[in-house]
C-alpha cells in the first residue's frame, strides 16, 4: 500500500472517529475538523470545476462543508473517507449552479441606462449651422463643386458633367474652394 493513502486512511478514520463521539446535534469540533482535513484539497478540486473562479469555489466548499455538517449522521454511518461524498455534494452544487443559470435569464440593472449620456443634438446642429455659414461665403462657382463632390459624393468627372465644365476645372475649383473654406470656418473659430 502507497504512504499516501495510508495517510488519507488514518486521516478518514479519525474524521470518523469524531463523528461517532458526536452526540446527535454536530458541534464546532466537527465542522473544524472537516474544514482542516478536507477544505484545501476540496477547494483545489473545485477550482477545475469552475474554470478557476476562486470566489465561485469558496461559495461552493462552504456550502459543501454546511451539507456534511448537516448530514453529519449520515456520515457517521458511512464507510471509509468523507472525502469521496464531499467532492460528489461539491461537484453537484456546481452543476445545479451551472444550470439555473441556464434556465434562467440574466437580469439586467437599469442603472448603467441612465449614466449613458444621450447623444447631443445640439452640437450637431451648430456645426451644421457653421458649415452652411461658411459655405454662403464662398463663390458661387466654388460652392457648386463642393456640393456635387463633397455632399453629393460624385466623382470628379460626374460633377464636372452635371455643371457642364472640364474635370480640370473641377480639380482646380475644389481646390481653392477647399482653401477658402478653411479659412472662412477658421474666422468662425473653427480649428482642425
Amino acid at each position: 500500500m502507497r504512504k499516501d493513502s495510508v495517510v488519507a486512511n488514518e486521516r478518514g478514520a479519525r474524521a470518523r472517529h469524531r463523528m461517532s463521539q458526536s452526540s446527535s446535534e454536530p458541534d464546532e469540533e466537527l465542522m473544524r475538523a472537516l474544514y482542516r482535513e478536507h477544505a484545501g484539497p476540496l477547494l483545489a478540486y473545485v477550482l477545475r470545476l469552475v474554470a478557476g473562479d476562486r470566489q465561485r469555489a469558496e461559495d461552493v466548499v462552504q456550502e459543501t462543508l454546511i451539507r456534511a455538517w448537516k448530514n453529519a449522521g449520515q456520515l457517521n454511518r458511512a464507510t471509509g473517507s468523507v472525502r469521496p461524498w464531499l467532492v460528489t455534494v461539491a461537484r453537484r452544487i456546481v452543476i445545479d449552479g451551472h444550470r439555473s443559470r441556464q434556465a434562467r435569464p440574466q437580469e439586467v440593472d437599469p442603472s448603467p441606462l441612465e449614466v449613458i449620456p444621450a447623444e447631443d443634438e445640439i452640437d450637431k446642429a451648430l456645426w451644421l449651422m457653421t458649415l452652411s455659414d461658411a459655405l454662403d461665403d464662398l463663390t458661387p462657382a466654388h460652392r457648386e463643386v463642393l456640393v456635387e463632390t463633397y455632399f453629393k459624393g460624385r466623382t470628379v468627372n460626374e460633377a464636372a458633367q452635371t455643371l457642364g465644365i472640364p474635370s480640370g476645372t473641377v480639380r482646380s475649383r475644389v481646390f481653392y474652394a477647399l482653401r477658402s473654406m478653411k479659412l472662412a470656418l477658421e474666422e468662425r473659430g473653427v480649428t482642425a
